[in-house]
């Protein structure tokens, strides 16, 4: 019997002060998706992390199961993304 790898998540770096944060959660969590919320303001090294990840200092930074990112997304931006992975 084998064990089947767990489907890695998405995550998203973000912080309630951040409107671009709060519209990019409420669609992931509206499409019902498994997401790794990080709250900056809560885990302040995840900030470097998130630097780490795009480059820059810009939240949202949403990582996909494979491997890629985007930096302030559109909403379209990440549907077409997660239509991409066929999450959606």
């Amino acid at each position: 019997m084998t064990t089947a790898e767990p489907t890695p998540k998405i995550r998203m770096f973000g912080a309630q002060w951040c409107g671009d944060c709060r519209r990019t959660k409420a669609q992931l969590d509206g499409l019902g998706l498994d997401c790794e919320y990080i709250d900056l303001e809560q885990d302040v090294d995840a900030a470097d992390v998130a630097r780490d990840i795009s480059g820059r200092t810009n939240i949202p930074v949403v990582v996909y199961p494979d491997g890629s990112h985007h930096v302030e997304p559109s909403n379209d931006d990440v549907a077409a993304k997660l239509r991409e992975l066929t999450l959606i």
